[in-house]
């Protein structure tokens, strides 16, 4: 399973690429992006089977990235890790095709019982 980890914090995006690896997902192959804009270059070129994105980034938000996949009929997995762990928030992400929404701080835990349904 390819996954495209897109945080504008190469320290975060290490670090959710670590808890991957403590989950029991290390056997994926696991690419990264700065922002939405870069992260939509990288779906262009190799479509991934998830996306595990934060919400607030420069240029192009994880939401803005979230509904443009869906405006261009790509119905990758998609799902959050990020502090916008509000009702309203989880919603808004739900509504537009998000499949789950992982709040930070995030433990290992957290990714082996929402993750493990999608990657197995």
């Amino acid at each position: 399973m390819k996954i495209l980890v897109v945080d504008d914090s190469t320290a975060m995006r290490l670090m959710i690429i670590k808890t991957l690896r403590q989950a029991g997902f290390g056997g994926n192959d696991v690419v990264q992006a700065a922002d939405g804009l870069l992260a939509l270059e990288e779906v262009a070129k190799d479509q991934p089977d998830l996306i595990l994105a934060d919400w607030n980034m420069p240029n192009m938000t994880g939401i803005e990235l979230l509904k443009k996949l869906r405006e261009d009929g790509n119905e990758v997995t998609f799902g959050f890790i990020t502090t916008e762990a509000t009702p309203p928030m989880r919603a808004l992400a739900s509504d537009n095709g998000a499949k789950f929404l992982i709040s930070k701080p995030f433990t290992v835990e957290m990714f082996e019982k929402v993750l493990g349904a999608i990657i197995g």
